[in-house]
């Protein structure tokens, strides 16, 4: 499983870094400090991910079920 932050949606509400700090941070300027990324979800933290993508009032997080090769 992968998650990723749209940069170009991201408006800095900063509830992916409150609800799911373990997965997401803030910038110097309250984005969401992994925006413009797609990455792995760590192993037991696809529940944070979830609630991260459901909270995004933007929709700026997706998750989408890829492997790593």
């Amino acid at each position: 499983m992968h998650v990723t932050v749209d940069a170009h949606l991201c408006s800095g509400q900063g509830r992916c870094y409150v609800l799911s700090p373990r997965l997401f941070t803030s910038d110097e300027d309250g984005f969401c400090a992994e925006r413009g990324t797609s990455r792995p979800v760590p192993d037991g933290l696809e529940d944070n991910a979830q609630l991260a993508v459901d909270s995004c009032p933007e929709g700026a997080i997706a998750l989408d079920a890829g492997t790593d090769t």
